[in-house]
């Protein structure tokens, strides 16, 4: 189906439903991307196929290739489907820093209950329906801010806001998947490093890394996000006046 602009298809989002076949197993757009999440988040992103999912639907692989041409579709129907439990988040506060806080947060639990979403952060753009509606949700709350004078400053605020939530979110994502894998715990980790660790921070020649490990507060993954995120909010806040 064609756009009246010119002869790119219409996107997954803006593509009617495939007319109900007299099929023993109803099909749609919105239980299909649930089944895939599904199966991601048990298996990542690696271990998604239309055979998979078929399987599971209790249909045919053919079946599905009516309602999703290909994997990227696909994806972009599972990513939206997430972005749906986020925008719940957006329209509960009615100050702009209290919706950004609700919104990242959101976003951040979102991201470590459907892991393979971290994966997809800032990987494509993500233009469905819900998506746009954080997006807006999160302009127009950054737009209310007292350093954010004009469009420019939306965009390096939105610019800034993004790229610590793209970054902190596969970080703490690898993190998570990266003990899962070996085994291992935070104690674990100590006992193997923390000898050689010390070691190198008793040679003098590293004293501000020795204040960090020392001295800083060892928060855990949630209380650092939150500082951090505010810390970002407070700049975008105080900037001073051209």
């Amino acid at each position: 189906m064609d756009t009246p602009y010119g002869s790119a298809p219409l996107p997954v989002w803006e593509r009617p439903e495939p007319q109900p076949r007299a099929a023993p197993v109803p099909l749609s757009r919105t239980k299909i991307a649930a089944t895939a999440i599904r199966i991601a988040d048990a298996h990542g992103l690696e271990g998604l196929s239309v055979r998979k999912i078929a399987k599971e639907l209790g249909v045919g692989p053919m079946r599905l290739y009516d309602y999703v041409t290909n994997r990227s579709e696909l994806l972009d129907l599972m990513v939206d489907a997430v972005y749906a439990q986020i925008a719940e988040a957006a329209g509960q506060h009615p100050e702009w820093r209290a919706t950004v806080l609700a919104i990242v947060h959101r976003t951040r639990e979102a991201a470590l209950a459907h892991e393979w979403f971290a994966d997809l952060l800032g990987a494509r753009p993500h233009l469905g329906p819900h998506a746009l509606a954080v997006g807006e949700a999160t302009a127009a709350a950054l737009s209310q801010a007292p350093g954010v004078r004009d469009v420019d400053d939306l965009q390096r605020a939105l610019g800034a806001l993004n790229a610590f939530i793209v970054g902190a979110l596969r970080r703490e994502v690898t993190e998570r998947r990266t003990a899962r894998s070996t085994g291992t715990d935070l104690a674990a980790w100590q006992a193997t490093h923390g000898p050689y660790l010390t070691r190198m921070l008793e040679t003098g020649r590293y004293p501000t890394v020795a204040r960090l490990v020392i001295d800083g507060a060892h928060l855990d993954a949630e209380e650092t996000f939150h500082h951090n995120l505010t810390t970002i909010l407070d700049g975008i806040t105080s900037r001073p006046r051209r």
